[in-house]
């Protein structure tokens, strides 16, 4: 039997004071801008302020879930009682530490208040220390707060009200037997709250197992994505999904959106690919050290980064209310996932796109979703190369249109431009801007085929378009930059682990005031041949010079026609750093090298039957330090790191 379910209280014109709220929090939020309580709040607040009961609440991601029970949990706290009252379980450390920083938000001005995030990845000695000295909301991730109720460190007895949130996603990672152990420690007369961006059954059976005669309250219709949202899809062969990516990109010039892939390495390739295209792009999965997810969050949150790619688990606690689009590279296998990811766009009154780049074989997905969500999804075709120009032409044009232009800035260089610049026309100036805006993307364009599934011509002519699109981009050795560009060298490679991910983080690093434009992206074994924007390239070269990756000395310069760089490699030792272990096997002496030997060692040698064992050799090889076996790749370099 499912839990009943309330309607809600009080319309549109309802205020947060009219809910029950008090003066300390409304000021609180009123300072943050919160105007009026959205329809979730208004059905939670009041009745977890006055009534007894359970709370089942379903609403998408970004409808203001965290105010519904942050506002009520903290005016129910005793701030004279340093014990934990109040218990949020959140399934990962990124949401985690964005509903412990709301509550935070919300309790500025409540004396004696302290809001604590546990969570996995962080030094448990202080958290131990916080806790022992008193805190009234624990904000945790499952794994980190069972580990702290087996040493002993909190004590849960006085906690009268437990949130889970994001609880589908908590069961999808595997929480449930957490939740148990957890819920087991907690008294019985505790309130309880459920939050949920779809129903589930094991969310149903959650809520017959632990929570007595709970409301259900819905925010909009169950498993219902959310109604600012335009769900289009585009149909292509399977191996054209990532050139679709990039003209879905390009035909839509302002976009700030989420690119969801299936797997930890897809997103690393689909990323890495972006960045070598000359996209604004970054990565976000588990693979990656929890400071590196921090930055990638922070680059994207702050503008700096205009396409995440992402999985599903690692991007649960990025919290973006202006997404113009959510991209799904490969359709999930569950519709409720799907919810999740459209419900990142089109939030606080916007509208945004949901847009799924699939195959034939994928279409029973696409039906699946539209049944179980009520949803119609639009078939588009892929946008074609002569739209996206033009798309991005007008584009430019209404920029230049809407520019604003500082007069007094202006006024002592506009007389010698003019002079130098008088000889053009208006006409001629405005085909020369456009030329170096866009001469990359008008050669890569250049006689590239229609890749819609139902375009005209076989896949041999898409195949034949893209190879001489790419032969008229040059080969990767080559010295020559797109106009406008400069062509640069760095002296490290893709032998040392260095990837285009690498170069962007060292630029976004050491680069000051506006973040240079890179170009195209050349990786050799031993350098690396990138371009930049002329003007950015003094710059760029004086800021990479001298810092460090992993060991070895970064030396940048404007990359010379004259030189053979691959045959002007240093000397391993001391360039690359030394390996982890035993040294680089050319710098040993010739004696102790592993290798053939010669010939003439070879005739001396005693016939295999009678050789007898190498005296003191196990001996000689307890001394000697082991020679780490050498790998493709990042791993020397991580392993190193550990190090």
């Amino acid at each position: 039997q499912s839990a009943p379910v309330a309607a809600a209280d009080g319309g549109p014109d309802v205020s947060f004071a009219d809910l029950g709220v008090r003066d300390d929090l409304l000021r609180a939020i009123g300072e943050m801008g919160f105007a009026s309580p959205m329809p979730i709040q208004r059905m939670v607040i009041p009745h977890l302020l006055s009534s007894e009961g359970d709370v089942v609440g379903l609403a998408q991601t970004g409808t203001g879930k965290t105010a519904a029970f942050g506002l009520p949990v903290l005016q129910r706290v005793d701030s004279d009682n340093n014990q934990p009252q109040a218990l949020v379980i959140a399934p990962t450390r990124e949401l985690c530490l964005q509903i412990a920083g709301d509550m935070a938000d919300f309790s500025r001005y409540l004396d004696g208040v302290k809001i604590l995030p546990v969570y996995g990845g962080s030094s448990i000695e202080s958290q131990i220390r916080a806790l022992r000295k008193g805190v009234q909301v624990v904000v945790a991730t499952p794994g980190r707060l069972i580990d702290l109720i087996k040493r002993g460190e909190v004590n849960l007895d006085g906690v009268h009200t437990v949130i889970l949130d994001e609880a589908d996603e908590m069961l999808n990672m595997g929480f449930l037997d957490d939740i148990n152990e957890i819920l087991s420690h907690v008294p019985e007369d505790r309130k309880m709250l459920m939050f949920s961006a779809t129903m589930p059954k094991e969310i149903a059976g959650i809520a017959r197992r632990f929570m007595h005669d709970p409301v259900e309250f819905v925010a909009g219709n169950r498993n219902e994505g959310t109604k600012n949202v335009r769900h289009i899809y585009y149909m292509v062969k399977a191996q054209d999904k990532y050139l679709a990516l990039k003209r879905i990109a390009d035909n839509n010039p302002d976009i700030y959106g989420i690119i969801f892939c299936r797997t930890r390495r897809e997103t690393q390739e689909i990323a890495d690919k972006l960045i070598a295209d000359g996209y604004n792009a970054d990565c976000l999965h588990g693979d990656l050290g929890q400071a590196q997810r921090d930055l990638a969050m922070k680059k994207f949150r702050d503008h700096v980064t205009q396409l995440l790619v992402a999985t599903d688990v690692a991007a649960r606690g990025l919290d973006v209310d202006d997404l113009s689009h959510v991209i799904n590279y490969a359709l999930p296998d569950d519709v409720a996932v799907y919810t999740h990811r459209s419900g990142r766009t089109g939030r606080a009154h916007r509208t945004g796109v949901s847009v799924a780049i699939i195959h034939s074989r994928e279409q029973g997905k696409l039906r699946a979703i539209e049944k179980r969500m009520g949803v119609t999804f639009e078939h588009k075709l892929v946008p074609t190369p002569e739209h996206i120009i033009e798309k991005q032409i007008y584009a430019l044009a209404d920029r230049i249109e809407r520019a604003e232009v500082n007069e007094e800035a202006m006024a002592g260089y506009m007389p010698g431009v003019l002079k130098k610049l008088e000889w053009l026309s208006g006409v001629d100036l405005l085909k020369r801007v456009l030329t170096l805006e866009f001469s990359r993307m008008l050669a890569y364009y250049s006689n590239m085929p229609d890749i819609d599934l139902n375009a005209s011509g076989s896949r041999k002519e898409r195949v034949k378009g893209e190879k001489k699109a790419k032969s008229q981009r040059g080969d990767k050795d080559r010295r020559e930059a797109e106009q406008g560009f400069e062509r640069l060298y760095l002296n490290i490679g893709k032998a040392s682990g260095f990837f285009p991910g690498n170069l962007m983080e060292i630029i976004n690093k050491n680069v000051k005031g506006s973040k240079p434009m890179v170009g195209r992206i050349d990786l050799m074994p031993d350098y690396t041949l990138f371009d930049v924007r002329k003007e950015d390239a003094g710059r760029v070269i004086a800021s990479i010079k001298g810092d460090d990756f992993y060991g070895t000395r970064l030396y940048a310069e404007v990359a010379d026609p004259s030189k053979n760089y691959a045959s002007q490699q240093p000397q391993r030792k001391g360039w690359r750093g030394a390996p982890a272990k035993g040294g680089w096997k050319h710098d040993k002496p010739k004696a102790e090298r592993g290798g053939r030997s010669s010939g003439k060692d070879r005739k001396d040698r005693p016939e295999r039957e009678a050789r007898p064992a190498k005296p003191g050799r196990q001996a000689r090889e307890a001394g000697k330090p082991a020679e780490s076996k050498r790998r493709h790749g990042n791993f020397d370099i991580f392993m190193n790191k550990k190090k």
